[in-house]
């Protein structure tokens, strides 16, 4: 049995106490992953604030060919990462091998973006008594980051805070998920392999209750950046103080479907709606939830997104054919079970779906959902989606608004004028024309609005938050030079 320890400061360190970790599908024993105490947590900062001296200074080039390095070892080990991510957040294989894809382009991005560091120079002499001033700006590391991360991507999503702090020269502490610490701890190991200096990631997995708290108010942190619930993102803010903080929340995003479509577009709009809301079971933060259909074509999508859904295949996360999985733990399918109930004691219909398996939830589709309904108004983080009509397109941009969040928005329209109006009173941090919300690469600005979290994401936005902008401003003139 695969027995973990936790990496700090270069090397390989016992941990407080093992806990087992099992695959969420077949409750098969995949290891026991050593979880760090609170006095480990502080041990890993002050290894990524001991490493800092020399990493803040390492020139740009370097940063960037460890990251080049990593990518050629997360490629040719690529394989192996998805089962990883398979085996211990039962992520279908076929998926798993498309997030591995994605991460090596997240960290090619971070590559780039290391040697493109720019800033800017001020005109001094655009105010009175600016004159015989030059000045420039210059952007500089913050120091320490401590990443917290999420299970449902568990390379990308690590990737993208990882990533981003080495390029920009800053050192980190990464805490993973408790479902997904396998894959932080592979990728400790590349970097290891890619030659990153000691003490610049140091990886600590652990229960996220006992380490927030140091992860977010230690005086050696400079930067937290967090992936996950809005309950977990308001503690993480209230404790960071006067951090830099970056929060990417939950959401239940909209899609807006215009009327003026043929069936083929229908086909294609209900098949991207169908993998925008049942890729990897939902349980994406913006995995499409609320769909708004104009009344004339209401029904049409409704019984494809409903062939669609029935289409797909659950079976075990290792099977080339499997579309479900089991959800990530029995709380989640418990609470998504009660969920259920109650949008159906309010009067919601099952068009199929609905039914459960021990951890495992068949894809559903719903409509009829009350307003105040869960599953309408929270984040279900599940096989779930639920379908609106509309008459009018300000009645649709209405009720996609008519939420606490604010992620991404998807719209399909051949009306540029509706385009237009979408883009513009959309409340979300993406608007994503004739696109689902799901669609995401990774080099693009993302993040939310509202409950949704704050700042951004993507790699070269990120970079820029884990720096600060230092300005140098030189007077010139004022002596006489000795002759």
């Amino acid at each position: 049995m695969r027995r973990t320890d936790l990496w700090i400061g270069g090397r390989w360190v016992e941990p407080a106490r093992r806990v087992p970790l099992r695959n969420p599908h077949t409750r098969a024993l995949l290891a026991e992953v050593g979880y760090a105490s609170a006095a480990q947590a502080e041990q890993a900062i002050l290894a990524a604030s001991d490493a800092f001296a020399a990493f803040r200074v390492t020139p740009a080039h370097e940063r960037a060919d460890i990251l080049y390095r990593a990518v050629d070892i997360l490629r040719r080990r690529s394989e192996e990462a998805a089962r990883v991510i398979a085996e211990e957040a039962a992520k279908p294989i076929t998926a798993a091998r498309g997030e591995i894809a994605r991460t090596i382009q997240t960290y090619l991005f971070a590559a780039e973006a290391a040697r493109s560091i720019y800033a800017e120079s001020v005109p001094m002499d655009a105010a009175p008594r600016g004159e015989r001033h030059t000045a420039y700006t210059k952007r500089v590391p913050l120091g320490v980051v401590t990443a917290i991360t999420p299970f449902n991507f568990p390379f990308n999503l690590v990737a993208h805070k990882v990533g981003p702090a080495i390029a920009a020269g800053d050192t980190i502490v990464l805490k993973p998920a408790e479902q997904t610490p396998l894959s932080a701890l592979f990728i400790a190991d590349v970097f290891r392999e890619a030659g990153l200096p000691d003490g610049v990631l140091n990886v600590i997995p652990g229960d996220g209750q006992e380490l927030s708290e140091v992860l977010t108010t230690h005086p050696k942190v400079a930067f937290v950046t967090f992936t996950g619930s809005p309950r977990v993102g308001k503690i993480i803010r209230a404790q960071a103080g006067l951090r830099k903080v970056t929060l990417e929340l939950g959401s239940n995003s909209p899609l807006l479907v215009d009327g003026g479509f043929s069936p083929a577009e229908l086909d294609r709009i209900a098949q991207e709606t169908v993998a925008g809301a049942f890729s990897y079971n939902g349980q994406v933060c913006i995995s499409v939830q609320r769909v708004f259909v104009h009344e004339s074509v209401f029904e049409d999508l409704l019984a494809r997104v409903v062939a669609g859904a029935k289409r797909l295949r659950i079976g075990d996360p290792l099977d080339e054919t499997t579309d479900i999985t089991a959800l990530i733990n029995e709380a989640a399918a418990s609470r998504l079970q009660r969920w259920l109930d109650r949008a159906v004691a309010g009067g919601a219909k099952i068009h199929c779906g609905g039914r459960f398996h021990g951890q495992v939830m068949e894809p559903t589709v719903l409509t009829d959902v009350p307003a105040d309904a869960e599953l309408n108004c929270e984040e279900a983080f599940g096989p779930v989606v639920v379908l609106w009509p509309f008459s009018t397109w300000d009645e649709a941009i209405d009720l996609a608004n008519d939420s606490k969040f604010g992620l991404n928005a998807g719209v399909f329209t051949k009306d540029i004028e509706r385009a237009m109006a979408a883009a513009e009173r959309l409340e979300s941090g993406g608007v994503l024309i004739n696109q689902v919300p799901t669609y995401r690469v990774d080099h693009m600005p993302y993040g939310g609005v509202k409950e949704s979290g704050s700042g951004r994401e993507g790699v070269r936005y990120a970079m820029e938050d884990m720096m600060d902008v230092k300005l140098v401003a030189i007077r010139h003139g004022v002596f006489t030079t000795a002759e």
